[in-house]
């Protein structure tokens, strides 16, 4: 029997901390996919350069050479089909898609967001979170459905909110989780182990009724 090694397409738009926790795991042999490319929408955006050093192929779609949204995602669809990928990971892509591109991948694109998820869906989730009064914080990853950050959630790192933190301080806090987390939902993925069955995740052939909790102190899960 041949076995197959699954494909992914990685999105940034930034520093691809996130990327590189992919990467590192790939490499540990933790992540059993082929990161195939990575693509972002920013020419500067420094996780190219962590892409390149892995020797991972990179593109460049910039969409301010685009006069829309649906320009841009008609071409952006464009360029992951060409890679033909299992999955694609958003990993700090600072985009809206279009319904159009997101139902195209429905099932087979994975978002991580940096909050406990429905909590503080869009930007400023930290300091939303610290404003809030909250007791804990942290992050979400979830399957990408058209409505903004309200796909199924899958796994969530969480993090306490202490009385002294600043957003820079918590911000790293939940990072740190990011990058536990996200590794281990592709994995899942990669494995056969996860699917999206109409609007709910399913693990392990078991629908999740609520979301994979970890915290610093837990192991990570096989």
């Amino acid at each position: 029997m041949t076995v197959t090694t699954p494909s992914l397409v990685v999105l940034i738009s930034g520093s691809g901390s996130n990327l590189q926790a992919l990467i590192d795991a790939r490499e540990a042999g933790d992540l059993p996919a082929d990161i195939r490319a990575v693509i972002s929408n920013r020419p500067d955006a420094y996780g190219l350069e962590r892409a390149r050093a892995a020797g991972i192929h990179t593109e460049v779609l910039d969409h301010r050479d685009f006069a829309g949204r649906t320009a841009y995602d008609t071409a952006l669809q464009q360029r992951i089909d060409a890679h033909a990928p299992e999955l694609v990971v958003l990993a700090g892509f600072m985009r809206i898609l279009t319904d159009e591109l997101v139902n195209h991948f429905r099932g087979r694109m994975l978002n991580i967001h940096p909050s406990l998820l429905p909590a503080f869906r869009g930007l400023h989730t930290h300091s939303r979170a610290l404003e809030a009064g909250h007791s804990e914080h942290g992050c979400s990853v979830h399957f990408v459905t058209p409505a903004l950050d309200a796909g199924p959630v899958i796994a969530q790192g969480v993090v306490p909110i202490e009385a002294d933190d600043s957003e820079p301080v918590l911000a790293r806090r939940v990072r740190q989780q990011e990058h536990r987390i996200y590794p281990l939902v592709v994995r899942w993925f990669a494995q056969g182990r996860l699917q999206l069955d109409g609007d709910t995740a399913v693990l392990d052939g078991q629908p999740l009724e609520e979301p994979v909790r970890l915290r610093a102190a837990d192991p990570v899960p096989s």
